[in-house]
């Protein structure tokens, strides 16, 4: 089993959560999202970004605005619906019990 590719399972499967719990601080753009992202050591490409990001708004956790940038072209900034809050607060309900289980079974 490589360990690795677990992990990034793992990743892929947390990643709609924390672009969620991200953008509950405030509007974000896609750019800053995978930098913020990276801070945490959730590296990710644009390619993943952007299908997800545009499956969130479809189903209206996101909304987005444009934004003229100081330095060039426009940014579209995305940020959470109340569906959005709202969908977020049961995945950290979720997450809760998930790792409640976990450290139950790690004991």
């Amino acid at each position: 089993m490589n360990i690795d590719n677990l992990k990034s399972q793992m990743r892929k499967g947390m990643l709609e959560f924390c672009v969620l719990l991200l953008l509950r601080h405030g509007d974000a753009y896609a750019s800053e999202i995978i930098a913020r992202l990276k801070e945490a050591h959730m590296i990710v490409m644009e390619g993943t970004l952007y299908p997800l990001l545009t499956r969130l708004k479809n189903d209206g956790l996101l909304t987005y605005r444009w934004e003229e940038s100081p330095s060039g072209p426009p940014r579209k900034y995305y940020s959470l619906t109340d569906e959005g809050g709202e969908f977020l607060a049961q995945l950290r309900l979720s997450w809760q019990e998930i790792t409640n289980s976990v450290n139950y079974l790690d004991k």
